[in-house]
C-alpha cells in the first residue's frame, strides 16, 4: 500500500497543482468579496483579507437587487431546458443506438453536423420569430430555443451502444413498447450520463449571459447572470468588492450541485462511448 501511494505521488502532486491552478480565478473572487475595495488594488496579492468586509459587501447585494428572483428565474430556465432536452433526445438516443432501420448513420452524421453550428448563428431569426409571436421577455423565449440538444443526443447515443442488447430483447419478451423501454429500462441504467449531461446543461444556461441579454428586458425574468450585469451597471458600479460577492451568490448553486453529484459525473463521463 506504501509503495502504491508512492509510486502515485507525482501523479496525485501534478493532478492536485493544475487543479488549484484552475481553481484559482474562483479562490480569488471569493477572497474579493470578503475584502474592502481598497485592498483590492494593492501590488500585495493576500488571499485572506486585513479587514473583514463580506457583511457589508454581502448585504450590499441583497438590499439593492432582488437576488432570490435571479435565482428562482435560473431554476426555472435551467429545469426547464433540461426536462425538454432530456424528454426529446432519450428517446432519439435510443433509436440510433438500438433500433436498425435505413438511414441510421446518415442521420447520426447530421447530429454529429449539427455539433458544429454555433449557437449564435440561429439568434437573429429565433429573435424576429419571438418578436413576432409576443414572446419577447417571457421564460418561453428563455427554454424554448434550447430544447433540442445535439450534444445530449449524441452522449446518450454513446452511453446506450455500451448497454447489452439482452436488456432490450428482455424487455420486449416482456411485452414492453419500445417507449416503454426507454423510460423505465433504459433511462434508470443510464442516470450516470443523464447527471452529467444534466451538469454540463444547467452550468452552460446558469451562466448563459448571450441570449437572455438579447430577449429580456428588466429584472422580472433576469437569470443569474443577467442579474450580476445590472448589478454592475446600476447599482455596484466600480465597487467590485461587492460585484465579486454577486458573482459568488450567484455561482454558489452551481458549485454545490457539482459537489452533490461529483461520483455520477465522473461516473457518467467515464463509462461513455465505451462501445463504438
Amino acid at each position: 500500500m506504501k509503495r502504491s501511494l508512492l509510486a502515485d505521488a507525482p501523479r496525485l502532486l501534478l493532478l492536485g497543482a493544475l487543479g488549484l491552478l484552475l481553481l484559482m480565478p474562483y479562490i480569488w473572487m471569493v477572497s474579493a468579496s470578503l475584502k474592502p475595495l481598497d485592498e483590492l488594488f494593492r501590488a500585495s496579492l493576500n488571499l485572506w483579507p486585513e479587514r473583514f468586509y463580506a457583511i457589508e459587501n454581502y448585504s450590499k447585494v441583497f438590499n439593492q437587487v432582488p437576488v432570490f428572483q435571479y435565482l428562482w428565474n435560473g431554476v426555472v430556465v435551467c429545469a426547464g431546458i433540461l426536462f425538454f432536452q432530456l424528454l426529446f433526445a432519450v428517446p432519439a438516443a435510443y433509436a440510433l443506438a438500438k433500433l436498425r432501420f435505413p438511414g441510421r448513420d446518415f442521420v447520426f452524421g447530421l447530429v454529429m453536423l449539427g455539433l458544429l453550428v454555433p449557437p449564435h448563428v440561429p439568434a437573429l431569426p429565433l429573435y424576429v420569430a419571438f418578436s413576432q409571436a409576443g414572446l419577447l421577455n417571457t421564460y418561453a423565449a428563455l427554454i424554448l430555443p434550447f430544447t433540442i440538444s445535439v450534444f445530449a443526443i449524441f452522449l446518450f447515443r454513446q452511453f446506450f451502444k455500451a448497454l447489452p442488447d439482452e436488456l432490450v430483447h428482455a424487455a420486449r419478451l416482456d411485452g414492453m413498447g419500445e417507449i416503454e423501454i426507454v423510460w423505465r429500462v433504459i433511462l434508470p441504467n443510464a442516470w450516470p450520463a443523464a447527471t452529467a449531461f444534466a451538469i454540463f446543461s444547467v452550468v452552460a444556461h446558469w451562466n448563459d449571459l448571450f441570449w437572455p441579454l438579447i430577449v429580456i428586458e428588466g429584472q422580472a425574468r433576469a437569470t443569474p447572470a443577467l442579474g450580476v450585469l445590472y448589478f454592475r451597471s446600476d447599482e455596484a458600479g466600480d465597487d467590485f468588492a461587492s460585484l465579486m460577492a454577486a458573482a459568488v451568490i450567484m455561482t454558489a448553486p452551481l458549485v454545490l450541485a457539482f459537489l452533490f453529484a461529483q461520483r455520477r459525473f465522473v461516473e457518467g463521463i467515464a463509462t461513455t462511448g465505451l462501445k463504438g
